[in-house]
């Protein structure tokens, strides 16, 4: 049974085909550039096809030769400068990949959302699977091309697709801590300063790929599964982070003035250096909101599935990321 990923190389992608490879599952990986955090033993096990999912033909024939699909591939992005791109690759790329499911016969699709597509700006309330999308509940372009992203799932499901979607929330693991959430990693290694009060969901990457693949296995088709370990406050996950490397942890408070006009200089940097800013309008209110996430709904579904504690996950990531730093260091 081959099981086809878009995303593969990807945080989340590298953890899913470490999942199924140990399950003696085969693994087709849809890449752009690099094969993701894997060893050369565990890269060699899997049949790479190198594209993208806009390449329609080249999906229906990969799809083909498969049963399953896991649709990881998606943009990040918080950027105003971005949304072009994330509505291209979140929105029309998951057309193309439920389109091509849908004319090969796949027998399910599990794709990752995010419960950005929930709304995260619910500030104080306890978020399940059954919120429906506002704007005034997420601004964000991001959020609105992940909600849209899943209005092509359900249209799919609709036209007779066994397909399950999951909604992380904010993913962490071992990968390449210079981009997307593993760079909190990074900052809390570089003993970043500045902690704000607000609450988010945090999970395992360990625990999104493990759910998925249960989903896959299982019976249930047509619903959706936010994937959460923990609610913790910012200042309480970087304090984690940093007493894990042995840094300093943060110590000074981000007030809601402050945010804003830092947002607005990342803003000004941005427009000036062409890359996208540090921090935006949107992430700046996002840390200032106390959310919390419920999942119940999940561990009701999958029989013995449980989360890891976050105070697990973080201190490997950080052995892991310490011997990354030490062998990089040694190598200069």
């Amino acid at each position: 049974m081959k099981n086809f990923i878009t995303g593969a190389s990807g945080l989340l992608g590298s953890y899913l085909i470490r999942q199924l490879l140990s399950e003696g599952q085969q693994v087709v990986a849809l890449y752009r550039n690099g094969k993701g955090n894997l060893t050369n033993e565990e890269a060699d096990n899997v049949e790479w096809v190198r594209g993208d999912i806009f390449d329609v033909c080249l999906l229906q024939d990969v799809m083909k030769d498969c049963r399953r699909v896991y649709h990881c591939a998606g943009l990040v992005s918080f950027s105003p400068g971005r949304a072009g791109d994330l509505m291209k690759i979140n929105v029309e790329g998951t057309s193309n990949v439920v389109n091509a499911a849908l004319e090969t016969g796949i027998e399910k699709l599990v794709h990752v959302s995010s419960v950005a597509a929930l709304g995260r700006k619910r500030n104080n309330q306890v978020v399940t699977e059954n919120m429906r999308w506002d704007d005034q509940s997420n601004p964000s372009v991001y959020g609105k091309t992940k909600y849209l992203a899943e209005l092509e799932v359900w249209r799919a499901v609709a036209e007779g697709l066994n397909a399950v979607i999951v909604n992380p929330v904010i993913i962490l693991g071992k990968g390449n801590w210079e981009t997307g959430s593993s760079a909190t990693f990074r900052n809390a290694y570089n003993e970043f300063p500045w902690y704000t009060e607000g609450v988010s969901g945090f999970v395992d990457a360990y625990d999104v790929a493990n759910a998925m693949v249960q989903l896959m296995e299982s019976e249930i088709v047509a619903e959706r599964f936010i994937l959460s370990a923990e609610n913790w406050t910012y200042r309480d996950l970087f304090t984690t982070m940093a007493n894990g490397f042995g840094k300093r942890p943060p110590h000074r408070k981000v007030e809601p003035w402050m945010a804003s006009l830092v947002w607005r200089i990342e803003r000004v940097k941005g427009m000036l250096t062409g890359k996208d800013p540090l921090l935006t309008r949107e992430t700046a209110d996002t840390a200032q909101q106390k959310v919390h996430f419920d999942n119940t709904k999940i561990l009701n579904a999958l029989q013995g599935f449980r989360f890891r504690p976050l105070a697990e996950t973080i201190h490997d990531a950080c052995q892991y990321y310490l011997q990354l730093e030490s062998g990089n260091k040694s190598g200069k």
